[in-house]
């Protein structure tokens, strides 16, 4: 069992990744406590692990993430590995955009595309803040907490979930996109400080995997992002699930700061 006797914490566990995450790091051993904002679905989960602890928090309310930390190092003890994967799609800018971005896949088959997505000029204050405290915010308030405890043993690992929007940004997506960016951003800058106490911190920056995020895309754009993808499908969360465990063991103990993205050939760099 690579984390045998490890605690680990994976927010926005309830469901797809997150899911995949907890199921991956209980099946080597590890007492995974599942955080989702939703207490039913990570409930469910931890019904699925071995030695599992649901806990109800929104990463976005430092507070909250505060109280989820002290709860789960009661119940578990020090935490040792850290996946910072809770994030929402924006299913507002999502209904406004996806019928344009079907217009333009309509256009361009016949050679001019007219349509503007207007997905930025339509961004509301409130969405945009929404996305960056669940994505950005949520990752530096649960990576803060589990720091405080990791840094001064000398160990840990955390394990931060981007996006190929955060690489090369993603056209209708820009407060998405911005959002999974700093996630890299900040997780380069935070792996140069820390490994000097023993922790280690990645990102895993996957391409279209298919889970409930992407239940908001019309047939027409899946296929679309298929066709786009050289492999030919969408990726599954086990297989997003398969490297963040390996990211937490030892078997990648010379992975500083570095992004690993699974992406099916839909960006290479």
């Amino acid at each position: 069992m690579k984390l045998d006797g490890k605690a680990a914490l994976v927010t926005g566990g309830g469901s797809g990744i997150g899911e995949a995450i907890c199921v991956a790091l209980a099946g080597e051993g590890a007492r995974v406590a599942v955080v989702d904002v939703n207490r039913e679905a990570a409930e469910l989960t931890a019904g699925l692990l071995a030695k599992g602890v649901a806990i109800e928090a929104d990463v976005s309310d430092s507070a909250a993430v505060d109280r989820a930390v002290a709860e789960v190092e009661s119940a578990l003890g020090p935490i040792d590995v850290l996946v910072n994967n809770a994030g929402i799609a924006g299913r507002e800018e999502l209904d406004r955009v996806v019928p344009r971005m079907e217009q333009q896949l309509g256009e361009a088959a016949s050679g001019a595309v007219t349509t503007a997505l207007d997905a930025t000029v339509q961004l509301t204050d409130d969405e945009w803040r929404r996305m960056l405290s669940i994505h950005l915010d949520g990752t530096f308030h649960c990576t803060r907490a589990v720091l405080r405890s990791m840094a001064p043993r000398g160990s840990g690992v955390i394990v931060n979930i981007a996006s190929i929007c955060g690489m090369e940004g993603c056209t209708g997506a820009p407060h998405y996109s911005a959002a999974k960016a700093g996630i890299l951003g900040f997780t380069r800058a935070v792996a140069k400080e820390v490994i000097l106490q023993g922790v280690r911190v990645n990102a895993i920056a996957p391409g279209y995997i298919d889970t409930p995020l992407l239940d908001d895309l019309s047939e027409m754009l899946l296929q679309a992002t298929v066709m786009q993808t050289p492999i030919g499908r969408l990726g599954t969360a086990k297989e997003i699930a398969a490297l963040a465990l390996f990211l937490a063991t030892d078997e990648a103990a010379f992975f500083v700061g570095a992004t690993v993205s699974p992406n099916g050939g839909y960006v290479t760099v």
